[in-house]
């Protein structure tokens, strides 16, 4: 079977340029009793660390943030040092629930896109975990193996082509906004460094000139180009392979790769 993987984005902060800054207000509900008493923060990116925009505690079960940034912007919901879940800073009123079972988040236009996305992600996931019990309920019955894996394997890949799909039709969509690049960041943080795969070069042969100009997507393609340069003997290795741009010690767990959700299963 394949590995599993876990939809936690990593915390972004891909700043798109606009025409004025946004006043985001976020009102945030849980029936979680242990998130009482303890101080929630919004965390993004910025000068290539994890920092600290907001804080607030958690009262009776609600919590508010509210404030402005220079530009519409992705950041990550923290709990100590564990991401929650992410949110786009932009002007409107974002509603976020979390309890026991899942985190719903909305209110505002792009809040609502990736919200959407990451549900269909997360049903994806939950029918790739489905496969897993099968394989063990089939051991557990004495059924013929090789039979169940042929028939496990077809679906798993079935469940990878879709995964593939959704990643990179929702990156495309949003060539021209924060969650393209950001999307892009979740995925390509998976590398050592940083390289052109098959897929990069297929959403680079697409993409808009936004999306290319936008700062880590441009720093990503600048150290892709030089990491191959070294790879084809045309240019000197003066200095350590640079690491892939954006990536920040202590930020969260990024998307699979494209190329991660293709591998053969186990």
């Amino acid at each position: 079977m394949k590995k599993l993987y876990t939809l936690v984005l990593l915390t972004v902060s891909m700043a798109m340029l606009v025409s004025c800054g946004s006043s985001y207000n976020i009102q945030g509900s849980s029936n979680v009793a242990t998130l009482d008493g303890h101080k929630l923060y919004l965390k993004i990116i910025k000068d290539e660390s994890l920092k600290n925009l907001d804080s607030c505690d958690v009262v009776h079960g609600q919590f508010l943030f509210s404030g402005s940034v220079d530009t519409v912007c992705m950041a990550n919901l923290y709990m100590d040092d564990m991401s929650i879940l992410p949110v786009v800073l932009e002007t409107g009123d974002i509603s976020v629930k979390l309890n026991n079972t899942q985190q719903v988040f909305g209110g505002t236009p792009l809040n609502d896109k990736l919200y959407s996305f990451m549900k269909d992600f997360d049903q994806l996931q939950n029918e790739s975990m489905e496969l897993v019990h099968l394989h063990d309920q089939a051991i557990m019955n004495g059924k013929d193996m090789d039979a169940v894996n042929r028939q496990l394997s077809a679906k798993d890949a079935q469940i990878t082509q879709k995964m593939d799909k959704l990643v990179t039709s929702f990156i495309v969509e949003n060539f021209d906004n924060v969650l393209g690049p950001g999307v892009f960041m979740m995925v390509t943080a998976n590398y050592d460094v940083p390289v052109f795969t098959p897929w990069i070069e297929d959403i680079l042969s697409k993409a808009t000139d936004r999306f290319k100009n936008d700062p880590y997507v441009k720093q990503y393609i600048e150290a892709a180009e030089h990491n191959q340069n070294l790879m084809n003997g045309m240019a000197e290795q003066t200095a350590p392979a640079p690491p892939a741009p954006g990536t920040v010690e202590g930020a969260a767990p990024a998307l699979p790769t494209p190329s991660d959700m293709a591998k053969d299963n186990q």
